[in-house]
């Protein structure tokens, strides 16, 4: 008997979903389409991740123990120290430069001793063509091959390489074969490097091999207390970790937002498992009277969505494996985010992922079988054998204590901490509020229909869709969850996408008042006093401000903080870019202005006073002044007047000009005579730039970096409205009977076309209603706690109406079209065959 009950729930279950096939796939698909792009962007990530650290490596070598500088280099002579320091080995000194050569563009020269780097960093001296001491011979420069590659150029040849503003050429002498793919690196002798770019006496790097059997922890102790305030100690764990921070909170964004359209697919799945559960209500009873026992009918709805989740899974992986392997060929590593640039990754599996996205996908299905499983099993059997309507009694009020818990949970999670600078209770707090408002679409449906059921139309169609849907309120909240839900998530990310673009557009007319904007790059010296007089005093200029920018390394687990010095200070550039209130600097401290970004790392506010290491003996106490909005620098800024950094450094030279043309001056004839005002040797690695190339760049960027976000937005709404074209029509047809006593009593077929015409719209009205709403409530939830939680900058909230209009118009048409679609297929069958059905 029980084998037979066994084959009979097997029948059942393949005979609802070769019924239902639409059903049944759309659900699998959604679950799919989750596990695909969550499987995928983690695959691109780890396989850019990987290739990144593995340039950083490739620079850095293999050293125990590395002593950098924070910002301009320090003293060699810290080198003969740290070399007789107790428990090192070896130590190599290096100079390492941002660069710049003919047809290749930016790289990096590093300058090294080749016979103490061979016993501390022997990759960077490994080269193929030439032994290790060719290098160590004047003008001779090993090269990676992705650099040969792009100079066209052959080992022999002649490399002019230009950094810290002078071009020097070198002979390559070799081809370095420990580089990273794409990596344009070039070493060279250390003397050289010093020499031919203007480094004399001073270094960027120290690498130390420590002795056999040495304690690492209490070396770097003892090296720390020695270290000046322009250098601090790191190793490959703290070299990890900043490239892990460099871009954790975007790609932890990125993957979450992914696993947002799985829990998608999850509703979608509860919605098909409860109305398959509602259709065969009859037949579970059937089975309950026949010996199966509630933990059975439970077990088998279970596994029904079970087999739906693991189809959907296998076949995401599938479809994510293939998605990364394009994603990685058509546009590299870079996700869009600009953090992976250049880079062109081989693919990197990750079984472990695989296992977890698979569990994952199983997982959702799993949580949306279990409310339609329980259901089946506390069905009371005599009932339902005759009862095809609402499980619930329509004269009792739906419960909202459900959803009112987990709506306050919601908002409680939303004002918790970050967890290690990720926003972990932020995303709990949206998975949260998104459950509490798909568990109170049977209260609020009925709350927003109430008004229209006491008012008669006078249009039977529209009184018998009203009267309907009112009446079963718990089939109208089945076909609601999947529709609140993707709806939700997709207003959710277009308000937070909207509010950050609007942000930034306005943050960028701030900042870009001039009518020129003037950049050194990297490779260039940057602009000495002299050049900044002659551009200053160029015709048709009005007035010239000049700044310095550089990297600041505050901590070795953390990318470099940006120092800016403006000549002209700073009180007037804060003025409508100040966040919060000012405070004045203390008493022999150095004013400083800090970034949002800034103040959120590192703790800081107005009134607190930090360390600068500037000063030529040690670091410079700086007083917080104020802390100004920033989208530029993710990592931080800290902002002084142009004065106080050139009596602490020494250096008066700008990276950066803005110029301001007088009345009835060409912008083109004055941009034609600063190119000429510059020295020769300059004019190469100077960019001049308008503010409306500035601005349509940087929003371009931005578009960029949100490519994916915007795919994961139109994924959401295929997903949802799919998920209301398959719930409305599992619906309908499941109402067979309905319509042939409605036939009978002599509603003709054309009103009953218009009636499930009405109710589609109704439910897409309602659900969109309860999107939108859910979705702002979850976009605050983005854009004041898990955007400054994981970019630590914060926004003002922008309504893109026209998109909210738009998805509120798909969802009612959709809706609307998937009934009378479906319609026409119940209708089709004979009226007296419907009444007669009895299950």
């Amino acid at each position: 008997m029980s084998e037979a009950l066994g084959l009979a729930a097997r029948w059942m279950a393949a005979g609802e979903w070769r019924a239902h096939p639409g059903r049944v796939v759309t659900a699998a698909l959604a679950i799919a389409v989750g596990v695909a792009l969550g499987f995928a962007v983690h695959l691109i990530n780890a396989s850019a991740l990987n290739e990144f650290g593995r340039a950083v490596r490739t620079v850095n070598g293999e050293a125990d123990l590395r002593v950098r500088a924070v910002a301009r280099g320090f003293d060699e002579m810290l080198y003969s120290r740290l070399a007789r320091t107790d428990g090192v080995a070896a130590a190599s000194p290096v100079v390492e430069l941002a660069a710049a050569a003919p047809k290749a563009g930016d790289l990096t020269l590093i300058g090294l001793d080749v016979l103490r780097a061979a016993r501390v960093t022997p990759s960077l001296v490994a080269s193929q063509g030439a032994g290790p001491g060719a290098v160590a011979s004047q003008d001779v420069a090993a090269i990676s091959p992705a650099l040969l590659a792009a100079t066209g150029l052959r080992p022999g040849d002649s490399l002019s390489l230009t950094a810290n503003g002078r071009t020097q050429a070198f002979r390559i002498g070799g081809v370095l074969t420990g580089a990273a793919e794409g990596q344009k690196l070039a070493v060279v002798d250390i003397g050289r490097a010093q020499w031919r770019f203007d480094r004399l006496g001073r270094l960027d790097r120290i690498d130390l091999r420590l002795a056999e059997g040495a304690d690492r922890a209490h070396v770097a102790r003892v090296i720390a207390s020695q270290l000046p305030a322009d250098a601090q100690i790191a190793d490959a764990q703290t070299d990890a970790r900043a490239s892990d921070n460099l871009s954790r909170a975007y790609r932890v964004n990125l993957d979450m937002l992914a696993l947002m359209a799985l829990l998608t697919g999850g509703f979608l799945v509860y919605s098909a498992q409860s109305l398959s559960v509602a259709r065969r209500r009859p037949q579970f009873a059937l089975l309950r009277v026949l010996g199966v026992t509630r933990r059975a009918l439970l077990v088998q709805v279970v596994a029904e969505g079970l087999v739906v989740g693991a189809a959907g899974s296998v076949l995401g992986l599938g479809l994510g494996l293939a998605l990364a392997k394009g994603a990685l060929a058509l546009f590299g590593g870079d996700l869009g985010g600009g953090y992976f640039a250049g880079q062109t990754p081989d693919l990197v599996f990750a079984p472990g992922a695989a296992a977890l996205f698979l569990a994952l996908g199983v997982a959702a299905a799993l949580i949306g079988s279990l409310a339609p499983a329980r259901d089946a099993a506390r069905a009371q059997p005599a009932v339902a054998l005759k009862n095809l309507g609402d499980a619930v009694d329509p004269r009792a009020a739906p419960g909202a204590a459900v959803a009112v818990l987990a709506l306050a949970a919601g908002a409680a999670a939303a004002f918790l901490p970050a967890v290690g600078g990720l926003p972990i209770f932020g995303y709990a707090s949206m998975a949260l509020l998104l459950a509490g408002g798909v568990a109170a679409m049977p209260w609020l449906a009925r709350r927003l229909l109430s008004p229209l059921r006491r008012t008669s139309f006078g249009v039977p169609p529209l009184d018998l869709a009203v009267q309907r849907l009112w009446g079963a309120p718990s089939q109208a909240s089945t076909a609601l969850a999947g529709v609140v839900a993707s709806t939700s998530l997709l207003i959710a990310m277009a308000v937070m996408v909207a509010s950050f673009r609007g942000s930034v557009a306005d943050w960028l007319e701030q900042i870009l008042p001039a009518d020129l904007y003037v950049r050194v790059d990297a490779a260039g010296q940057g602009l000495s006093p002299d050049v900044q007089m002659r551009m200053a005093a160029t015709p048709g200029v009005a007035r010239a401000e000049f700044a310095r920018t550089a990297p600041l390394r505050l901590s070795p687990d953390r990318p470099p903080v940006v120092l800016i010095a403006r000549a002209q200070g700073w009180d007037a550039s804060v003025e409508g870019l100040q966040v919060g209130p000012s405070r004045s600097p203390a008493p022999g401290t150095v004013p400083a202005w800090v970034s949002e970004p800034y103040a959120r790392l590192y703790g800081k506010k107005p009134g607190d006073v930090i360390q600068l290491p500037l000063g030529p003996k040690g670091a410079v106490r700086a007083s917080v002044v104020a802390v100004w909005r920033d989208y530029a620098r993710q990592s931080g800024a800290i902002a002084v007047s142009g004065v106080d950094y050139a009596r602490l450094t020494g250096d008066r030279t700008a990276s950066e000009a803005s110029i301001y043309v007088a009345p009835g001056a060409r912008l083109e004839t004055v941009t034609s005579s600063l190119r000429a005002a510059l020295p020769a040797d300059l004019r190469s690695r100077v960019q001049f730039a308008q503010p409306r190339q500035l601005r349509a760049f940087a929003l371009g960027l931005f578009d960029r970096s949100f490519a994916v976000t915007y795919v994961l937005e139109a994924v959401a709404m295929l997903v949802g409205l799919a998920g209301v074209a398959a719930t409305i029509s599992a619906q309908t047809l499941a109402r067979t009977k309905e319509f042939g006593m409605l036939r009978h009593v002599g509603v003709l077929r054309s009103q009953i076309t218009a009636q499930l015409a009405a109710e589609g719209a109704l439910l897409g009205a309602v659900g969109g209603i309860a999107g939108v709403g859910l979705g702002f409530a979850m976009s605050q939830v983005l854009i004041h706690v898990i955007n400054p939680q994981s970019f630590n900058w914060t926004m003002q909230t922008r309504i893109p109406l026209g998109l909210v209009a738009g998805v509120g118009v798909a969802l009612v048409i959709s809706a609307a079209g998937a009934a009378l679609i479906a319609g026409r297929r119940a209708l089709s069958a004979d009226a007296v065959r419907a009444v007669r059905e009895d299950w």
